[in-house]
């Protein structure tokens, strides 16, 4: 067994199309395989853990660790919920199913709840439309300016995300009406998260978003992964915007972060401390800075210096500690019909002192894959979705 598990989600790192990517619009599409063509993508302790040995990677990207190369085990992970989505991905990550997808709203939210939305904020809205995030200020931030009225925007995934200047609302005042708007959004409105969007600039040619983005998430419909180990007894340790994802149910601590960097500072500094229980980490610039921004070059760069990371944490690592790496969805940097999420399978790279190497567990139907192992390693029972890995593991 083991006393502390890290779980690193490498935000959107998808490894290839599932099945069905097809009926997501997503036919054809692999974040992994964009990026490995890039110079800057360096990712050599990953091809240690075994990223190039998985199923649907080997003999496709990249050149396999030899055998006596891996220091890690691996698996391809397959979706079960219908989404592609941050809020499904985690939550079935975490050991919960959605067998329905969180509603959507191609053709903006409907006038009943935008009445609602401004009788119960004051403010009026502009835009109502799915829109990339930084087109989105640009072609509305100066109208928003002169009248106050806030711009209301979503995509591809179920959202409703809310921009305004850091002076025009304060950032608390932002919040309170988002808080507002999630209280608003329930049955079918009840969309995965309700997202914050402030920016700075004096017009359209310099705004830019912040880093006090703040999502607010619908709260889980069952206990998860994080539940069942906080009712155990064990701390719960939640990393970058994990509370957010998980409207802070069973999450004991949460630390929150800025970007990939300053959660990287975060979880080398865990590994100094000493608890019994989970790290539950998200490294969010994968998919907010690079993956929706369709920008391969930062997507590469940013793989390199996780890469480059990894080394430093894993001799932290103590005797009873598990590292696990994995994602949530993908967010192919290269496909260009849309700047949307993208359905794609997901790495599962495990690695401790007492794992096993080497281990090929092939492809697995469910990310709760993830949940079942975890809660095994910490030696915690579970009914949760997915089957885990952790007795194939055992040294």
């Amino acid at each position: 067994m083991a006393k502390r598990v890290f779980l690193i989600v490498l935000d959107s790192f998808g490894i290839g199309a599932e099945p069905d990517a097809a009926a997501f619009g997503d036919a054809g599409t692999n974040t992994l395989r964009t990026i490995a063509g890039h110079e800057n993508f360096k990712a050599e302790t990953l091809k240690k853990l075994g990223l190039f040995n998985i199923d649907g990677v080997k003999g496709d990207i990249g050149t396999p660790a030899a055998p006596g190369e891996l220091i890690g085990s691996f698996a391809r992970l397959r979706e079960a919920s219908q989404g592609k989505d941050t809020t499904i991905g985690h939550w079935e990550m975490a050991g919960l199913v959605s067998p329905q997808p969180l509603p959507t709203f191609p053709d903006g939210f409907p006038q009943e709840l935008l009445d609602a939305f401004t009788a119960k904020t004051g403010y009026q809205i502009l835009c109502n439309k799915p829109y990339s995030g930084t087109a989105v200020i640009h072609d509305y931030g100066e109208e928003h300016l002169k009248t106050g009225a806030l711009i209301v925007y979503t995509s591809a995934d179920s959202v409703f995300q809310i921009a305004a200047h850091e002076e025009k609302v304060p950032i608390k005042e932002l919040y309170r009406i988002c808080e507002q708007a999630r209280a608003l959004l329930k049955g079918p409105w009840g969309v995965g998260r309700v997202i914050a969007r402030p920016f700075v600039g004096t017009c359209a040619a310099d705004f830019a978003r912040t880093a006090n983005r703040h999502d607010f998430s619908l709260t889980p419909p069952a206990p998860t992964m994080l539940d069942v180990l906080q009712a155990a007894g064990l701390v719960t340790v939640g990393v970058g915007k994990i509370h957010d994802i998980f409207a802070g149910q069973g999450i004991g601590r949460t630390i929150r972060t800025h970007g990939n960097a300053e959660g990287m500072e975060v979880t080398l500094a865990l590994a100094d401390e000493d608890f019994t229980g989970l790290a539950y980490v998200n490294l969010v610039d994968f998919d907010m800075l690079y993956g929706h921004r369709r920008d391969v070059a930062g997507y590469a760069a940013a793989t390199a210096a996780f890469d480059g990371w990894l080394p430093a944490f894993m001799a932290k690592m103590r005797p009873d500690d598990v590292l696990m790496v994995t994602a949530d969805h993908g967010c192919d940097p290269g496909y260009q019909k849309t700047t949307d999420h993208t359905r794609e399978y997901v790495p599962f790279l495990i690695y401790g002192h007492g794992i096993r190497p080497g281990v090929d567990l092939g492809t697995r139907y469910s990310f709760g894959t993830v949940a079942d192992t975890v809660c095994a390693l910490l030696g915690v029972p579970a009914d949760l979705a997915g089957c885990g890995v952790a007795h194939e593991l055992a040294r």
